[in-house]
């Protein structure tokens, strides 16, 4: 079903205004993260996943995600990277309202990098419609045309195979996906700490996707293989009211080691987490106290300026890494702006891996 049998984006901006979709131009983006959670469901750690169960909506819970990023090189060893995101955010919390009186209201973006381009595009769905949604088995995720989308041979405790499709206006890109082991439980068993005050997640990834397929840039087609790694991200309040954004990482080594980062900026001191996650899939949580990040190198975009170059220390695990963009203007100038873009790092260890940076 395509946007233009449904409604314009244009008429869809000014249906979601009139719906009190909180705070869009906000730096916090899409749900107002940090607003009082009063009426929604509570992240509480103790939570007992469940799959395929857990792919699906959690529609008592204010905001959600369906994230995939892909570092990508085609034959000649030209780098690529690869964006496709699915945002369910609750304008209210109750119970679920039936057709246009649904509450549930969707983004997505879509997006393809490279060392001399960066391309990227978003949609708007309203719940209800059937505009946009995820099912949870057989498990597909869409908004119009745009696809995350497995079959009844898809492993639930991998989440794969799957096939990944989205376009915009001078771009398109088609993956298949592919997975040998299980999610990887972020945090402590999914309980996903952001503050010292109660923010909190349920957060668990894919980051062992084996990905191939084309990418096609202005209507040239360009054969592509390489590495994806998928969040899955639920929350009433992931913010607290003094936190102004996040710089997160995830980073796949060439050894087959995992690492993901994220550092909550806050006025009276930022709070740090993170995952180390072995070869075999085996996943070991990472305090605040035991991680450096600094910014190095900053680009500016417009009246912005961004850390885009990073070192990276955790001395428990013989860490030292300098990180680097591979095109350092990857910039989403989307309803809701932000940074995200392929990195690749080097020093104690070497990989690639993506970089995201909200709220500046």
């Amino acid at each position: 079903m395509s946007a233009r049998a449904i409604i314009t984006r244009r008429g869809l901006i000014g249906g979601l205004g009139l719906l009190a979709l909180p705070r869009l131009a906000r730096a916090q983006g899409f749900a107002g993260l940090s607003d009082s959670a009063e009426g929604f469901a509570p992240v509480t750690p103790g939570r007992e996943f469940s799959f395929p169960a857990d792919h699906g909506p959690h529609d008592d819970f204010r905001i959600e995600w369906w994230y995939v990023t892909a570092n990508l090189s085609d034959a000649s060893g030209k780098a690529y990277g690869l964006q496709w995101t699915l945002f369910r955010s609750a304008a209210r919390p109750g119970p679920q309202g039936e057709g246009f009186d649904n509450q549930q209201l969707w983004m997505a973006h879509a997006a393809v990098t490279r060392a001399d381009s960066h391309r990227s595009t978003e949609k708007f769905a309203r719940g209800g419609v059937g505009q946009a949604g995820v099912d949870a088995k057989p498990f597909q995720a869409w908004i119009d045309d745009w696809q995350l989308r497995g079959t009844a041979a898809t492993d639930n405790r991998a989440l794969a195979p799957l096939d990944m499709t989205a376009a915009g206006p001078d771009f398109s890109y088609a993956l298949h996906l592919e997975a040998d082991r299980p999610v990887v439980l972020q945090g402590i068993g999914g309980y996903s700490r952001k503050s010292e005050r109660g923010q909190a997640s349920y957060y668990y990834s894919q980051p062992f996707y084996r990905a191939r397929g084309r990418i096609s840039f202005d209507g040239t087609p360009v054969e592509v293989s390489g590495q994806a790694w998928l969040d899955r991200e639920w929350s009433s309040q992931p913010l607290a009211s003094d936190q102004s954004g996040w710089d997160w990482f995830a980073l796949h080594f060439f050894g087959g080691e995992k690492l993901m980062l994220y550092r909550m900026r806050q006025g009276n001191g930022d709070y740090i987490s993170g995952t180390w996650i072995t070869a075999d899939g085996a996943s070991h949580a990472l305090g605040p106290g035991g991680i450096v990040m600094t910014p190095k190198d900053v680009v500016a975009i417009g009246e912005r300026r961004l850390p885009v170059g990073w070192r990276v220390e955790i001395a428990s695990l013989g860490i030292a890494i300098d990180t680097a963009p591979l095109n350092p203007k990857a910039w989403m100038g989307t309803r809701v702006p932000y940074w995200e873009g392929p990195i690749s790092f080097k020093g104690s260890h070497t990989g690639v891996g993506y970089l995201e940076l909200t709220g500046y």
